[in-house]
């Protein structure tokens, strides 16, 4: 009996050992634990952590990304038990998540104290990357990659880089981390170093990070400035993109700081030799030089002397005969052209320059060979309310007045006459090169008949005439050759009761003085009342005054007497 007792306690100590040591092999389950490696095999390695089994973790978790794992016999690892036995009564083990045990433990505290942590970007995902942390995996969208968008990760991949922790959720397995928040710390610290230091006149170097149409801004170090276009080059150029390019590194000058509102303005011009300097020796005017097209605007075209020097050829200077026509017609852009230098201003940096005064002035030349005097022909190019644009020799117009169209005619009648297109003889009358005017006339290459037929015609001279038009303003009268004289009603007679245009006849002919003869008007001035008065006053002279007793009639009518005897 006293066997079969101690049987019974033998039995019983040997169950509370079995189920003290399942129960503390139970708790080891879901728990980081030791083990040490048995064998390597076929990429699987061969763990014993001192249970009835052991257990095989893949060979590549125990890899650190970027390396080949090292692994041998008799190492002692850290795995993570998940279960005591597997269908095939092995312990199931993963390096991976002992890992990830060991790594969440040092993450909470880093996320805890918002202290950076160290990964390697090893993929990429929808929106992002993965990072390892140490045996966790992390998500790096793609927005906190940089801080300026980043085209290539390529560099970044299998590389050590600094992370912050931006959202944990160990209970779901997430961790949201920012190379982002990490570059704009260190940027922040860098710009607050440099604006502290930062002067005007410093030499700099600088990254370009963006371009737009006014200039490009570069990155100094945690800071940027705006580099204006018209900073870049003393040469003209219409668009940053023709200088820089995004990523470049440049060399800049800081000209205007505001501590304030921290603006810094750069140049890269201001490091060379400014091209004005002593720019009248260079550029004399009247000096002639050739230059390159640059810029065609409404107003004329601006041509580059040398790189940093551009004068400004003004529309009214590029031809001597287009005179209403865009500059882009006359010249194109990158044209080299023949130039001469009308006025030089240093101090507003501005050079005038004239693209005609190299070729032949077309007014010298036709007055050269065609004096005043000539005759010409050429085709109307232009009508307008005041005279005829005739096309002469040169490419230039010469101008018809329309006073000097016809001798007789009106200048409205005359110029009814002609058309758009019509050759017509002219003679030039004159040619003024400076105001480039030139002067024809169409009635010039004949005589003119007023003063043929006005020749031998004296002011004072009392001529017979005959009646043409009888007017309420007096009568028109026919002279000489047919050409119009008037008399006016007041000099129709000496006795106002007899100054009545209706008492004269057409065809009628009468006796008249003239009393003017106005070439420019063309008109003769006629009076029947100054011939009486002439010849009243004749016979008072030869027959005496009336103050001597005879009457007036007694004068006239003894003149009168003598008159018929003479005239018989």
């Amino acid at each position: 009996m006293a066997q079969a007792l101690a049987r019974t306690v033998e039995k019983e100590s040997f169950a509370a050992l079995l189920e003290e040591s399942l129960g503390s092999a139970d708790s080891l389950e879901g728990t980081v634990v030791k083990g040490r490696v048995v064998a390597v095999e076929n990429d699987m390695v061969t763990i014993d952590v001192g249970l009835k089994s052991e257990g095989r973790v893949a060979l590549k978790e125990f890899a650190v990304a970027g390396q080949a794992p090292e692994l041998k016999a008799g190492d002692t690892v850290e795995v993570y038990l998940e279960r005591m036995e597997d269908k095939n009564g092995e312990a199931m083990l993963s390096r991976e998540k002992a890992k990830r045990e060991e790594a969440w433990a040092l993450l909470e505290k880093s996320f805890t104290d918002q202290s950076r942590v160290t990964g390697v970007i090893f993929g990429r995902v929808k929106g992002g990357f993965t990072v390892d942390l140490s045996g966790a995996v992390a998500f790096l969208p793609g927005s906190q990659v940089d801080i300026r968008p980043v085209r290539d990760i390529s560099p970044l991949l299998g590389t050590p880089q600094p992370f912050q922790i931006l959202k944990m959720d160990r209970s779901r397995g997430n961790i949201v981390v920012s190379r982002r928040a990490v570059l704009e710390e260190s940027r922040a610290e860098a710009r607050s170093e440099l604006v502290a230091n930062l002067k005007e006149g410093q030499i700099l170097q600088g990254v370009v990070k963006n371009i737009t149409d006014y200039g490009a801004f570069v990155d100094l170090g945690g800071v940027d400035g705006l580099l204006h276009v018209t900073d870049i080059a003393w040469r003209r150029i219409n668009h940053p993109s023709e200088a820089l390019q995004i990523g470049q590194t440049v060399t800049v000058q800081v000209i205007r700081f505001n501590p304030e509102t921290q603006r810094i303005s750069l140049g890269m011009k201001q490091l060379e030799a400014d091209p004005w300097e002593g720019v009248e020796a260079k550029y004399p005017v009247s000096a002639k030089f050739k230059g390159r097209v640059t810029n065609i605007t409404d107003y004329g075209a601006f041509v580059e002397l040398e790189p940093g020097i551009e004068g400004l050829v003004h529309v009214s200077e590029m031809s001597w005969t287009k005179k209403n026509v865009h500059p882009g017609k006359i010249v194109s852009t990158s044209q080299e052209v023949e130039v001469m230098v009308l006025d030089v201003d240093p101090q507003k940096r501005r050079i005038s320059l004239g693209l005609k005064q190299c070729l032949d002035n077309p007014w010298e030349t036709f007055t050269d060979k065609f004096g005043q005097g000539t005759e010409l022909e050429g085709e109307v190019k232009n009508i307008t309310e005041f005279g005829l644009f005739v096309g002469l020799p040169g490419d230039i117009d010469g101008m018809v007045h329309m006073s000097d169209l016809d001798w007789n005619k009106s200048g409205e009648e005359a110029i009814a006459e002609y058309k758009k297109g019509d050759r017509v003889k002219v003679k030039v009358l004159d040619v003024d090169v400076e105001k480039e005017r030139i002067s024809l006339g169409i009635k010039q290459l004949a005589n003119d008949p007023f003063e043929a037929a006005t020749a031998g015609l004296k002011k004072n001279e009392v001529v017979t005439c005959t009646v043409t038009q009888v007017t309420d303003g007096g009568i028109e009268v026919s002279v000489g050759e047919g050409y119009t004289g008037f008399i006016r009603k007041s000099d129709l007679s000496r006795e106002r009761s007899e100054q009545r245009p209706e008492r004269f006849a057409v065809g009628e002919k009468i006796d008249a003085k003239v009393t003017q003869i106005d070439r420019s008007s063309r008109r003769i001035s006629l009076s029947i009342k100054a011939r009486e008065m002439e010849e009243e006053k004749a016979a008072m002279a030869e027959y005496g005054s009336s103050d001597s007793g005879a009457s007036l009639g007694d004068i006239l009518g003894a003149a009168l007497k003598r008159k018929q005897q003479h005239d018989e």
